[in-house]
């Protein structure tokens, strides 16, 4: 891409020029050119561009466009050393203080680099650093598909793909992308293996409270799956996600009762808990049985005769459950409920269920065949 400059004469005059500019600012820095070369220029000039980030003057986004734009044609074996740097200073510079500048500086450097350069991914680590400082990740490319390529592209190692996939995480949680988040953690936990899955302790606690308080998360299953989570089996933490997977409300209570300042500890709201814990009760009562008695409902799920209804009308809101009251009979009567779990059991209820449907189509061809033989 094209970068604007400085000023449009040869590299060793830009760098003479960004020298004085800076030396005008209070820069400690020499105006004469080092003998080093274009890379050692670039050093100094650098480590002196605090002086002109602190600037409002109107030169300032040309001055570090100008120091990018110089950054672009050295050799990428002298790229390196000189981006991590820059993007150091503008990352910690002031944080939260002129973020579109340092983002637009940023995002230049990035774009104008080869896209396989293994040094992109410490700029975009600066940008995505910078954008969840002032709620700016939506401009940022975060899509997971984009960001396995470039981990691919990159040739990142095992330690930095960690990295780039937690950081992405935490900016999308601050920026209350909660959904796009959830599946960027699952990915990070996906990514360890049976050897290194004790390292992502804290990642994988931080994924499971996430999931409990998220109040649109209902569908957790998975998440026993990752080895990481494996790895937690025998802890509390481990114990309540298998509550909130399979488990109903009466588990949850007990397990509370026994452990209240451990689900204090996690930011957890018991409140909001047991009211996720009747839904996906709801859920599994909803799928054994269609026909749910108001009676039943009150003890199961620990509610008052009054509170039914509201409790129903909420739970239909999630699209879990589809179902309908009736009053009349004092019952709830349920056309269709999302199962909490989806294993081998569920896969070969639904080989029935088609295998019955492509019998009954084919019953119903040979009725039409009998009734028309041209059919």
């Amino acid at each position: 891409m094209s970068v604007p400059a400085f000023i449009d004469i040869t590299e060793e005059d830009q760098a003479s020029e960004l020298r004085a500019y800076m030396k005008s600012k209070g820069a400690e820095i020499s105006e004469e050119n080092s003998e080093g070369g274009l890379n050692v220029d670039l050093a100094q000039i650098i480590e002196a561009c605090d002086v002109c980030l602190k600037d409002d003057d109107k030169d300032v986004e040309s001055v570090m466009n100008s120091i990018v734009s110089l950054l672009l044609i050295l050799e990428t074996e002298k790229q390196e050393a000189l981006i991590e740097s820059l993007c150091e200073k503008l990352v910690k510079f002031r944080e939260g203080e002129r973020p579109s500048l340092r983002m637009q500086l940023l995002s230049n450097l990035f774009h104008g680099m080869d896209e396989n350069a293994p040094v992109r991914y410490t700029v975009f680590c600066g940008l995505i650093k910078v954008a969840a400082t002032c709620n700016a990740i939506a401009f940022i490319p975060t899509d997971l598909d984009q960001v396995r390529k470039w981990i691919i592209d990159w040739n990142l190692t095992t330690e930095k793909k960690h990295i780039l996939l937690r950081l992405v995480y935490e900016a999308l949680v601050d920026c209350k992308k909660s959904e796009a988040a959830a599946k960027v953690m699952v990915e990070l936990l996906g990514s360890y293996t049976e050897d290194n899955a004790s390292q992502a302790r804290v990642d994988a606690h931080r994924c499971i409270v996430r999931a409990l308080k998220d109040p649109n998360t209902f569908l957790i299953d998975h998440l026993l799956t990752l080895k990481p989570v494996r790895f937690l089996e025998g802890e509390l933490i481990h114990d309540l996600l298998t509550i909130f997977v399979s488990a109903k409300l009466a588990a949850y209570v007990k397990f509370y009762q026994s452990n209240k300042d451990f689900i204090d500890s996690l930011g957890l709201s018991h409140e909001q808990n047991m009211a996720k814990m009747r839904l996906l009760t709801f859920m599994g009562m909803a799928v054994e049985f269609k026909e749910i008695s108001f009676d039943t409902m009150q003890q199961e799920l620990q509610i008052g005769a009054e509170d039914v209804e509201a409790f129903v009308i909420d739970a239909v809101r999630t699209k879990m459950v589809y179902c309908k009251i009736d009053q009349t009979q004092q019952r709830v009567v349920v056309s269709h409920s999302t199962h909490r779990t989806f294993g081998k059991q569920q896969w070969q209820q639904l080989h029935d269920s088609l295998t019955a449907w492509k019998a009954n189509l084919a019953n119903v061809k040979t009725s039409l065949q009998a009734l028309s033989p041209s059919a």
